[in-house]
């Protein structure tokens, strides 16, 4: 079959198809006939071995994917790595059921993301109506989903983005208000954009303008964080917090699956019954062919995208 597997560590120009053999499932697991195969931004942090967790090599990227089983059902799944490939060996109770009304990258979409999005706003942050919500990088398929859940909760929110297009795709979606996450002087852009308020939850995965935001936070305030992406380490004095009042959350989605399973079904039957009714959007950035994936990895990084990045391993 044909699969991205890398055999260094390095960036985007490690990614090239190559012809391995098909996966043999071990007892439990089901092979699945991959239609597409997500993108995250962690997939740039795992090829080069600078994620939360140490990577081995030789290793096919790719922690989600849609397909059909030898049986003909249509399924979804998170993987452990081996997504960027045309087949992929899947513990048959990792399988969830695709329904007839989401499409296959829809269902992509609503697994790591999906699944982030809900556990940072109702798991981490403990978002209630009335209150702001920040969402960085408000534009891609976390944010996207994040701002449209935030205010379904009965939140504010402020979405930050870098483009004008990206502003105008949140505000399509539902977000009260936008601001340049690139801006000179983000707490300040943050307190115009929410009226001159401080805000009560921050939504942060960059990396940078972590102080900014953390300033921006009132009292009782939460800024989870939820990725690096700058690769840029922050660091906060438990003095100030316990002077102002504010928290901040560490989030990673492994811990949450691998100890508390029981929520897991119900967020995926939530946002999937959201999905089929029309009332929760999957924003679909492109659809790249397997050959693609460095070209599609460069321009994750360089911000250049919205929504969801897939990949389709039949081209």
């Amino acid at each position: 079959m044909k699969a991205i597997q890398i055999e260094e560590f390095g960036g985007p120009e490690v990614l090239q198809v190559a012809e391995v053999p098909d996966p043999e499932p071990t007892d439990g697991q089901v092979v699945v006939d991959v239609a597409r195969a997500g993108m995250n931004f962690a997939d740039t942090h795992q090829i080069r071995n600078d994620y939360l967790a140490e990577q081995t090599l030789p290793m096919i990227p790719g922690a989600e994917i849609s397909g059909t089983t030898p049986d003909g059902r249509r399924v979804a799944a998170m993987t452990n790595g081996g997504g960027y490939a045309e087949k992929t060996a899947v513990p048959e109770a990792w399988l969830v059921p695709i329904p007839d009304q989401v499409s296959d990258e829809q269902a992509v979409g609503l697994l790591l993301q999906g699944l982030t999005a809900h556990a940072l706003l109702h798991y981490c942050a403990h978002v209630e109506k009335g209150e702001t919500v920040v969402v960085e990088a408000a534009g891609g398929g976390t944010g996207s989903l994040a701002v449209q859940l935030a205010k379904q909760a009965g939140a504010k929110v402020i979405a930050l983005a870098s483009t004008e297009e990206k502003h105008a795709l949140c505000e399509r979606l539902g977000a009260d208000a936008t601001a340049d996450s690139r801006a000179d002087d983000l707490k300040e852009a943050i307190l115009e954009a929410n009226g001159g308020e401080r805000v009560d939850v921050v939504l942060h995965m960059s990396g940078t303008g972590f102080e900014a935001e953390l300033g921006a936070l009132g009292p009782l305030g939460r800024i989870v964080v939820f990725g690096n992406a700058a690769r840029h380490p922050n660091h906060v004095a438990t003095n100030y917090l316990l002077q102002t009042s504010k928290s901040v959350l560490g989030f990673w989605l492994v811990p949450l699956i691998a100890k508390r399973r029981d929520l897991i079904g119900s967020i995926f039957a939530e946002l999937f019954g959201a999905v089929a009714a029309g009332e929760l959007e999957v924003v679909i950035g492109g659809v790249y062919p397997l050959s693609e994936a460095g070209k599609a990895h460069t321009e994750m990084q360089e911000r250049r995208t919205s929504g969801k990045l897939l990949l389709d391993p039949s081209k």
